[in-house]
């Protein structure tokens, strides 16, 4: 397929070639060791953290990388990029650890602080999405043709509002916020599932909203925001802006709001948040 712009299509392939890099340690009672900020990574993640690195700088040598797994970059280095890859070469790490095939390869071009597009890929079953604002957004498998997605702006009669969050992480805010939803909206179904794939899922309108009013990085969110906003979907702060990133000294993201850009319920969402 001829995607929009012209460097999707290599990075989907890179993305699938790095959950090649992953499988052989998926189930294999792989080494765990700690990171500085108490976070675990693998020979997996490092493993597919060179295929990423070594793809990208082939594929345009011109453009920096920030990966999770060579973050230490300084912010006065990182404050004169205009565009930069932005990776996570293992997301949902925890996810792998347990033996779940919830985990997924982020990779997303970033300009001025905005994503371009994202790529997410699954190892364990060669699915992919990819998209960002403004070009569309694709599902495909390994080998096959991509199929567009577009998120859901209303419910079908009968049919359950969906939210979808975190395995590990919430929060009491959050757990706020679902209330109101839930007293605003009528009973919530609730939807656990790791890595960014919770964005993936209303890219593909299987669910309506991810709040996280809890802690990730801009590894964890960049490519599968770019996903979303080409279905259609927003990532919002608790202010109703656009969700960004720029290089900043910290590289922890802010609470924020995944949904439908055009939800009759985005105010109300919006209302409850910010309370």
């Amino acid at each position: 397929m001829n995607f929009p712009n012209p460097l999707m299509a290599p990075v989907v392939a890179l993305a699938l070639k790095a959950g090649e890099a992953i499988l052989p340690f998926w189930r294999a009672g792989v080494q765990v060791v700690q990171k500085a900020d108490e976070s675990p990574v693998t020979a997996a993640d490092m493993a597919a953290h060179d295929v990423i690195v070594a793809g990208l700088t082939a594929l345009a040598p011109d453009i920096p990388i920030l990966s999770e797994e060579d973050a230490n970059i300084a912010q006065s280095v990182r404050a004169g990029w205009q565009r930069w890859w932005l990776v996570d070469p293992l997301d949902g790490t925890k996810e792998f650890i347990s033996g779940s095939e919830e985990f997924t390869v982020n990779i997303a071009l970033v300009e001025q602080g905005r994503v371009v597009f994202g790529v997410v890929s699954m190892p364990t079953s060669g699915r992919f999405y990819v998209g960002g604002a403004g070009l569309g957004a694709w599902r495909g498998d390994q080998g096959g043709e991509p199929s567009p997605i577009a998120v859901r702006h209303e419910l079908a009669p009968g049919e359950a509002f969906t939210v979808v969050a975190s395995r590990r992480h919430t929060s009491p805010e959050q757990e706020r916020l679902l209330a109101g939803l839930g007293a605003s909206l009528g009973e919530l179904q609730l939807t656990n599932i790791g890595s960014s794939l919770k964005f993936c899922l209303l890219a593909e309108g299987a669910a309506d909203c991810y709040p996280r009013l809890a802690p990730t990085s801009q590894w964890d969110t960049a490519a599968a925001q770019g996903v979303l906003e080409g279905a259609g979907g927003e990532v919002l702060d608790l202010s109703g802006e656009v969700f960004c990133y720029p290089p900043r000294e910290s590289l922890l993201n802010a609470s924020f709001l995944a949904l439908p850009a055009k939800a009759v319920w985005r105010g109300k969402l919006l209302e409850l948040a910010r309370s």
